[in-house]
């Protein structure tokens, strides 16, 4: 029986094992040789250090602070959670750096898609150092205060952003499924860095695009120049994977649906027409031939063009009625493209305009709307912005998205309404560090004391008028109309940062030599988990160091004379998908270890503290032996 890894997964050692697997000569006693590496794949040192490149103060130590393992845990709120039992969303209250670290075991290239809007660098952005020594000390520290942006020694300098959105995106990019892609919502201060970052961390081959976002329709008379636009960078985890669509087709749109005819009845449907030509270069000898239309009139390829066509796939097209000559039969053929065939919609274009993806006015308009007449935020992105992203990244049922500068959920809205309109089940997983609102806003007033209390509202409030809305286009649906769509999953479980469970050495100075202290200190290190921590505490904190997703259900059972903890898809009664079974109670018999193998998890989980003496623990041991079951110990 192995004893429990509190730890978060090893991203450093995963990569090394990986590189090892593939140039096992290229190590040497463990150690990577960079020069082997470089020269098997022709890469020669040469000495030349005049070498492009984007460097900055702090950046090696960027890389060691995404490779530093957390052992922090995130214990569940669920007075906060809306349908915690059931729902598939989650809300992470925390330090997003800290958190993507913890979320690599269970979401290591499970994520879809990502969207985040960071901090601008203006000067007035909430952006604090990170701590290398004791990460977690730090953020209890920081949240342990009133929290403001520090302009004069950090917001404004490229450096200090540039140390904080690195090691992020590394972690992010781990995430990522191979068909997975990532949204950075930017201004012109930094967009020119970020696309360096991105380019580092994503490969420039995965660029997929710079989208201009028009956030505001009006004129900005205070500036010297009017800024009407943002940017959204747009990376692909890999552009060319062949598992699934990367980029996909926009929703078609009325306007573009009009468009769409059928002026010969043709029983496939309605049909627009397409050139039926191409440029001279791209074409062989085959696409150069004379047509002859309907009527009897000669045609050519106009000068520098040709057919897009053989002339066998040509006539084969003509006999199939699938090349139009005009309504007199004596046009230039085109070709029919139908509205039932192939894949339909919009190619994504580079220019998203406030008239079709909202503005920060419109936004602000809607939260304004869910908060009753109180302006909650200043500068939100609307909902709709968020659902183009989702189009563009073809985001299917139970894919994730997730968002670790999430602000004022607006992500977490975006997907509730689509998943409404089109009865996806996509999930979101929501991350925001507990920044604290300004005494002097209208929020703070309110009662919101720190913007995680707004994003945890505004999903209440949305999910509550997705469902109204749903419910009630549902009721105006004929017999005929309806379907066995499924509620629109409007929950979600609220997970807060903090230290471990288990119980650790505490290794900081104790003052004034008080000898009390240090014993207080070596009793809680009899005891494997500390005092003040719930069941349920523990339970999610193994389900993230094991690597199960964390909206999977949980259920309390009996199992022998003990009260367990079922994880997986369905309840433990039918004996299916019990992925973890977890005993917490003490006096664990052999017997009680007979019934947990009966109920056949996966693994099993238990204190080491709950064994009476070492023969049970060893008696266990066989027990688990011969029905092949692994258990470990916390």
């Amino acid at each position: 029986m192995d004893k429990f890894n509190g730890m978060s997964m090893d991203i450093e050692q995963t990569e090394r094992e990986k590189l090892q697997s593939l140039f096992p000569q290229c190590f040497s006693e463990g150690k990577l040789d960079i020069d082997k590496l470089l020269n098997l794949c022709g890469e020669y040192i040469d000495e030349d250090f005049e070498k492009y490149k984007f460097e900055w103060k702090g950046k090696a130590e960027c890389f060691r602070i995404a490779g530093k393992r957390s052992t922090g845990t995130l214990r569940p709120a669920t007075e906060e959670s809306v349908n915690f039992d059931t729902t598939k969303n989650l809300y992470i209250e925390g330090d997003n750096l800290e958190v993507l670290k913890l979320l690599q075991t269970s979401y290591f290239r499970k994520v879809k898609m990502i969207y985040i809007d960071p901090p601008y660098n203006t000067g007035n952005d909430f952006v604090y150092e990170d701590d290398f020594s004791d990460p977690i000390a730090k953020y209890k520290e920081i949240t342990g205060q009133a929290t403001k942006s520090n302009p004069e020694s950090m917001g404004r300098f490229h450096t200090a952003w540039l140390n904080m959105m690195y090691p992020r995106l590394r972690l992010a990019h781990n995430l990522l499924r191979d068909d997975g892609v990532m949204f950075v919502s930017i201004d012109d201060n930094e967009v020119h860095n970020l696309r360096k970052l991105c380019d580092e961390v994503f490969g420039e081959e995965n660029f997929v695009a710079q989208f201009i976002w028009e956030k505001r329709v009006t004129r900005e008379n205070r500036k010297s120049i009017s800024v009407r636009h943002d940017y959204i960078l747009c990376y692909a985890k890999d552009i060319n994977t062949e598992e699934n669509q990367v980029i996909g087709l926009l929703p078609m749109t009325q306007e573009a649906e009009s468009r769409y005819k059928n002026p010969d009845n043709d029983p496939r449907g309605v049909w627009t027409s397409v050139p039926a030509i191409a440029q001279a270069g791209h074409g062989t000898k085959n696409q150069f031939y004379t047509l002859t239309t309907p009527s009897g009139r000669i045609v050519d390829p106009p000068s520098g063009s040709c057919w897009r066509y053989t002339k066998e796939r040509m006539n084969e097209a003509i006999d199939d009625n699938r090349i139009w000559f005009g309504s007199d039969g004596n046009g230039v053929p085109r070709i029919k493209k139908f509205l039932t065939e192939g894949r339909q919609g919009l190619t994504p274009e580079t220019l998203w305009l406030s008239s079709e993806v909202g503005s920060n006015d419109s936004a602000k308009r809607n939260l304004v709307g869910l908060f009753d007449g109180l302006a909650i935020f200043e500068t939100p992105k609307p909902f709709e912005l968020i659902k183009q992203c989702i189009s563009v990244c073809a985001v299917n049922d139970n894919e994730i998205v997730l968002d670790f500068f999430s602000g004022t959920s607006t992500t977490a809205h975006a997907v509730m309404q689509l998943n409404a309109e089109d009865g996806g089940n996509r999930r979101f997983i929501m991350v925001q560090l507990p920044e604290i609102t300004d005494e002097n806003s209208e929020a703070y007033k309110a009662g919101y004391k720190n913007i995680c209390e707004i994003g945890k509202e505004r999903i209440r409030r949305a999910g509550a008028k997705v469902m109204s809305e749903w419910q009630e286009k549902q009721a105006q649906l004929t017999l005929g109309e309806q379907t066995e769509q499924s509620l629109p999953d409007v929950g979600f479980r609220v997970l807060k940062l903090d230290t471990s469970n288990l119980a650790a050495w505490d290794a900081t100075p104790i003052k004034d030599g008080n000898a009390q202290t240090l014993w207080d200190r070596i009793d809680t290190l009899e005891k494997t988990i500390k005092p003040n921590r719930s069941h349920m505490d523990i339970v999610f904190e193994i389900m993230l160091k094991m690597g199960v997703h964390l909206d999977y259900v949980v259920s309390e059972i009996t199992a022998g004379s003990k009260k367990c903890y079922s994880i997986g898809e369905k309840s433990l009664e039918t004996s299916e998908d019990c992925l973890l079974l977890i005993c917490l109670d003490k006096w664990i018999t052999p017997e009680d270890i007979t019934a947990f193998c009966d109920l056949a998890p996966a693994k099993i989980i238990a204190a080491e503290e709950a064994f009476e003496d070492d023969t049970v623990l060893s008696n266990a041991h066989y027990i688990l032996r011969d029905r092949d079951i692994e258990m470990k110990l916390i």
